[in-house]
């Protein structure tokens, strides 16, 4: 089991705490724990209270240790201990959301990129210059330890930590039982600038759906944009508002993903991989896997396809 100790920290949002159980308690696979400097109720921000039993100690035997919460405020010392100590035995670390403050209070940081939910990134930087914040990302990862940015970004991270532990197809079904998308990358933003479009049937959901039952095929703007019946310009600028990627990325993004799954739970070879997730042929395949994974197609299936699914019992 991979036991997960959410360390919380008030000020915190109730939402915030039930992220890493929903996400980590569909998995088999995880052990997650809620513990606090001072177990016992807790206030939420904007809801009712809570109450943490467990305290630090849950931290000593974690394999991954989340910072949850505090809103910018001080974190007590003996959690900043915990962390540091968790930290030095090579636990993994991340937080969620204004958990990015914990980490920092901490000094575990110092030189590294980090997000925390957009609103707070300036005072973040302000008051931790050693840090390199990217407000305008979901999540970061820098040396081994992760922040996301607010609310459901924290989901993302979440996800993406089952993602490099357990593969995509395990992933893809804690993200079903969810009933949120399996992938939202890292580097996309935060928030977007022009408003989503009205609920009058001009949402590229539709779009956006087709493509992904047709992976398989080579897929060009003109495609997309004809399914949209739209122009391929206004096609662009509505993909970009509306999921923070260009239709081109976007697509890369979940032919990897098709493709990252097919080697998880087939042995089809992988030219047929390839062909099947639209990325051309094996040599193709292997680029993109090296480039977005870190390893070969075949490393990759050596080491996820003996991970059973999040829903085996």
């Amino acid at each position: 089991m991979h036991r997960v100790a959410a360390v919380v920290v008030p000020p915190v949002l109730s939402f915030d705490v039930s992220i890493p159980l929903m996400v980590f308690n569909s998995v088999p696979h995880y052990e997650v724990r809620v513990c606090t400097a001072r177990p016992g109720p807790m206030p939420t921000v904007g809801g009712p209270d809570i109450v943490v039993t467990d305290g630090l100690d849950t931290v000593e035997g974690a394999d991954t240790v989340l910072a949850v919460g505090s809103g910018g405020e001080q974190a007590p010392v003996e959690t900043l201990d915990a962390l540091r100590k968790a930290a030095d035995r090579g636990a993994r670390i991340a937080s969620l959301c204004t958990g990015a403050f914990v980490l920092a209070q901490a000094g575990l940081l110092d030189g590294r990129r980090a997000t925390t939910h957009w609103g707070l990134a300036a005072d973040l930087a302000i008051r931790f210059p050693s840090i390199d914040v990217q407000p305008d990302l979901l999540f970061v990862e820098d040396g081994g330890i992760f922040t996301s940015a607010g609310a459901a970004a924290a989901i993302d991270l979440c996800l993406h930590l089952v993602r490099v532990d357990y593969g995509a197809a395990v992933a893809n079904a804690a993200a079903r039982l969810a009933v949120v998308p399996p992938v939202r990358p890292g580097g996309q933003a935060q928030f977007i600038e022009t408003p989503l479009p009205p609920e009058r049937g001009t949402s590229l959901a539709l779009t956006r759906a087709w493509a992904l039952a047709h992976l398989d095929r080579p897929l060009t703007l003109a495609d997309l944009a004809g399914h949209a019946r739209t122009s391929v310009r206004t096609l662009t600028r509505r993909f970009h508002a509306e999921t923070g990627l260009s239709p081109l990325q976007w697509l890369l993004h979940r032919r990897i993903d098709r493709a990252r799954e097919l080697l998880e739970t087939t042995e089809l070879p992988m030219d047929q991989v390839a062909e099947k997730s639209g990325l051309g042929s094996a040599d193709s395949l292997r680029k993109h896997m090296a480039d977005r994974v870190g390893l070969t197609p075949s490393a990759y299936r050596a080491s996820f396809t003996r991970m059973p699914t999040a829903t085996s019992p």
